[in-house]
């Protein structure tokens, strides 16, 4: 099987992450996955990324992360694919399958609703999976659910309680939406590891996107020893 990190962030691009790109890629590497999504916060979000800087500028920033963990991937063997997590009120959705050249064309996208936004880019062939839908923190005023705006819903993040990943699984299986897992990787640490495995090589984000919706994988969750 090819394993598939598709929820990890980086130091350049998220201000909670500490892991940089490269030491990212060399941890997933440590641990054989063939692979990483990076997803760093998005602009509306967590990020490094200063308010007012220019747009392209901002989308630099974005993707800053993104490119160091591929250069070092791209020297060790570690395949490396970009996304990232756009926040609606401390709700939480990842989204691949769009790429710095459809960023750059929409900076409208900071503007629009949730739903709007959701839109345009399954529209424009991105996938959205709900993160850690279930998520309770001193800063989340309520839990809010896109049903109906969503691919898939992540049931596994190695971060969050077994109650949240239950209550996740409990709603997708309700609304008869796909499961994804993530690790939710922050600092190239922790021991348990969650992820999408298959039965094949994945060679970019739109062929992640069609393998998601082909649904022939495995959910995989694994505890490393220290």
């Amino acid at each position: 099987m090819y394993i598939y990190e598709t929820h990890c962030h980086t130091s350049e691009s998220s201000k909670c992450a500490t892991a940089s790109g490269d030491t990212q890629a060399r941890f997933y590497k440590s641990r054989g996955f063939t692979g990483i999504f990076v997803t760093d916060h998005f602009l509306n979000g967590n990020t490094t990324a200063a308010w007012d800087l220019p747009w392209d500028k901002r989308v630099d920033i974005l993707f800053s992360g993104y490119e160091s963990a591929k250069k070092t991937g791209d020297e060790i063997g570690l395949d490396v694919f970009f996304g990232w997590e756009y926040t609606v009120n401390g709700s939480d959705f990842l989204t691949y399958g769009l790429d710095k050249e459809w960023l750059l064309k929409h900076p409208e996208v900071m503007e629009l609703h949730p739903n709007d936004y959701f839109d345009l880019a399954r529209s424009s062939g991105a996938y959205i999976s709900h993160a850690h839908p279930f998520r309770e923190d001193w800063y989340i005023d309520m839990i809010r659910l896109f049903p109906r705006k969503c691919d898939g819903v992540e049931i596994i993040n190695s971060h969050r309680t077994q109650f949240e990943n239950d209550m996740a699984k409990f709603y997708a299986d309700k609304y008869g939406l796909p499961y994804t897992a993530g690790s939710d990787n922050h600092n190239a640490d922790q021991a348990r590891l969650s992820g999408i495995a298959f039965d094949r090589r994945i060679t970019s984000e739109s062929d992640f996107v069609n393998a998601l919706k082909s649904e022939k994988y495995e959910i995989y969750d694994h505890v490393f020893d220290q």
